[in-house]
């Protein structure tokens, strides 16, 4: 058996630590979590949980299978490997929302059987498809009775402060999000805000009470203050609710068209070289059934869906464009179909973060699928980015065994509008090179040429 490999990223919790091992998951619960993790699965909230979906399943396993990494643990739990996983950096505002309201929902489903959270960390969650799924078993613990919310501030930080800078402000979380791993501080945002917004008593209390504190000098008497008050359940309870319904309302500002939003519609080729697109992607896929569907480039994710409908498992696609990823995750999310749209700059992708720069590892360390395919987008790396064509391939192969990619001559309207402002220093840019760079790396299926345009498609399989 393979030697067991901790995760970078669950260091922080002393209580239990994540392994993989050979391609599956496990957890340790430590002596000092015992008590809590029997007594919250008899309260029977993890079996409901898991059974609605809301939390990763887990099976108790010999701890053997953890090496010496297991001899000090209480128990070893096994959970179901999830294809990709993402950060909130990479989450539409939907897709943070809908995060949100889960913590919410578990928060309130634990108070009804004696049970609370240690914490609100936005990482404690995880998509499957466009489904947001609680993965951390040892944050529950006993509630004290009268206690306050202790993961209140890193749930504004996390969760409520990003959305507001969308909703309120119009500016998308995931720039700041991905250079600040904890979040948004509320002194932060406070500066941001317009001051008619403090008549929301929700921004009132969530962001301009809590920053005043935060800069306050004697923020250590303020907190020791307010955790030795009392909450009753029943104020708890509410105050959770309250949230809920008020997070549930909020909307991104400006949710306008955007650049590539209408892209699907509004393209250089016509309905029949679509369909003779489309028509590609599912041979290919109904040929290959791959398991993980990578679609870069994805727009508003109608080639997922054809994939999807051809017999892919699941699909994950990535775009920049905030407009096409809210439409292609509501669409998703709410047709029930296995698609989950992240945000990708492919220029500059989520590199490795936090400790050691591997506490949140990086796009292509993550990014491993079955197959993959980039449409329209080469043109944008090579000619809009400047990355030598070559080093495009090499990005895209590496991520599957089999893909298709699309190359798009500077024939094409699309590449026109691009060199129109800049000066064409593209001498390599043409479909020959780019069929004689793709032969050097895999093996070409097969091609077909699905506009007027000249726009060619390539099936290719690594040896």
């Amino acid at each position: 058996m393979s030697e067991a490999t901790p995760l970078p990223g669950s260091y922080r919790d002393r209580r239990g630590r994540i392994f993989t091992v050979g391609g599956r998951v496990f957890r340790t619960v430590m002596p000092a979590a015992i008590e809590d993790f029997e007594f919250v699965r008899s309260t029977g909230l993890v079996e409901e949980l898991i059974k609605i979906g809301k939390l990763v399943d887990e099976t108790v396993v010999d701890k053997d299978v953890l090496g010496n990494h297991g001899a000090d643990a209480a128990l070893v739990l096994e959970h179901p490997r999830l294809p990709l996983i993402s950060y909130p950096y990479e989450w539409c505002f939907s897709a943070l929302k809908d995060a949100a309201l889960l913590h919410l929902d578990i928060q309130l489903a634990a108070l009804a059987r004696g049970v609370a959270l240690t914490d609100s960390s936005a990482y404690n969650v995880q998509f499957d498809g466009p489904r947001p799924v609680f993965i951390d078993h040892l944050s529950f613990r006993r509630y004290e009775d009268g206690e306050f919310w202790a993961g209140h501030r890193q749930f504004c930080e996390q969760f409520i402060n990003p959305l507001l800078l969308r909703s309120l402000r119009g500016v998308p979380h995931n720039a700041w999000y991905r250079g600040s791993l904890e979040g948004i501080t509320a002194e932060e945002l406070s500066m941001m805000l317009p001051w008619q917004s403090r008549f929301s008593w929700q921004v009132l209390t969530n962001v301009f009470m809590q920053a005043k504190l935060q800069r306050s000098s004697d923020r250590s008497d303020a907190l020791t203050k307010a955790q030795s008050r009392r909450l009753p359940k029943i104020g708890f309870e509410q105050m959770l609710r309250s949230l809920r319904g008020w997070i549930a309302k909020q909307t991104p500002k400006s949710d306008g068209r955007t650049v590539w939003q209408d892209y699907a519609a509004d393209n250089s080729y016509d309905e029949q070289e679509a369909a003779n697109k489309r028509a590609f992607i599912s041979k290919f896929v109904s040929h290959g059934k791959p398991n993980t569907f990578l679609d870069i480039g994805c727009n508003t994710g109608d080639y997922s869906i054809v994939a999807l409908e051809s017999g892919a498992t699941r699909s994950i696609g990535f775009d920049f464009d905030h407009g096409a990823l809210e439409h292609a995750y509501r669409r998703a999310r709410d047709t029930g179909v296995n698609f989950l749209p992240l945000l990708l700059d492919a220029a500059n992708p989520s590199p490795g973060q936090g400790w050691r720069e591997s506490e949140r590892a990086g796009f292509s360390e993550r990014a491993k699928g079955d197959a993959v395919v980039a449409l329209a987008l080469i043109h944008h790396l090579a000619i809009a980015r400047n990355i030598p064509l070559h080093e495009v391939l090499d990005w895209l192969i590496a991520m599957a065994p089999a893909g298709v990619l699309e190359f798009v001559p500077k024939s094409d309207p699309m590449v026109k509008r691009l060199l129109q402002l800049r000066e064409d220093i593209f001498d390599d840019y043409d479909a020959d090179s780019f069929e004689s760079l793709l032969a050097d790396r895999a093996r070409i299926v097969r091609s077909e040429t699905v506009s007027a345009s000249g726009r060619k498609l390539y099936w290719f399989e690594r040896d």
